[in-house]
């Protein structure tokens, strides 16, 4: 059975989440979490992608979709929005 995730604001988790960003090895300049939502039990975290005029990928597109997922990873079990 899962464990209870606790209850946070989506301003206290995206406050979380850039701090974790910052931190994070992976980190590019510019890359943070502007909103969050919560679909069924993922937290889904959304930003800058840094799409090419074009809105193709450019390199830095994959590396911030990964560290989204690292989020959703790291805090959907442990967080639940309110």
């Amino acid at each position: 059975m899962r464990s209870e995730r606790a209850p946070i604001s989506q301003e206290e988790l995206l406050a979380m989440a850039n701090r974790m960003i910052r931190e994070h090895e992976d980190f590019i300049h510019g890359m943070q979490a502007d909103a969050v939502e919560q679909r069924g039990d993922v937290l889904v975290f959304k930003g800058e992608y840094f799409l090419a005029d074009d809105g193709t990928p450019t390199g830095k597109t994959m590396a911030v979709f990964n560290m989204f997922k690292y989020l959703a990873h790291q805090l959907s079990d442990k967080y639940q929005l309110v």
